[in-house]
């Protein structure tokens, strides 16, 4: 029986190191990150749901067709996470639901 290969790491290095605000909380972030990726890594959970009768969302695509990461980012609203790249300073409100 043949060994089966490891997988190739590939070396990967992050951004400067930037500070920004979620949900009034500071949170880590690196340069060139997209927001929702900024909000996964700190354990936001992505959710969100309109009203009572509409479904449950949360971020699906990941490029900016499907507007399930719609939020609020330096006051405007109803702005993409996913396609937003993160910036020094920048002031994030998810109204996001982070009950399981």
């Amino acid at each position: 029986m043949r060994e089966k290969p490891k997988p190739t790491r590939i070396p990967h290095s992050r951004g400067q190191r930037l500070n920004v605000m979620v949900d009034g909380e500071p949170a880590e972030a690196y340069a060139g990150e997209s927001v929702a990726t900024v909000l996964m890594a700190a354990g936001h959970i992505m959710y969100q749901q309109a009203a009572p009768e509409h479904p449950a969302k949360c971020l699906f695509c990941g490029m900016g067709v499907c507007f399930n990461c719609v939020i609020t980012i330096n006051g405007v609203p109803n702005t993409r996470a996913c396609i937003t790249t993160v910036a020094e300073g920048m002031v994030i409100e998810t109204n996001w639901s982070n009950d399981d």
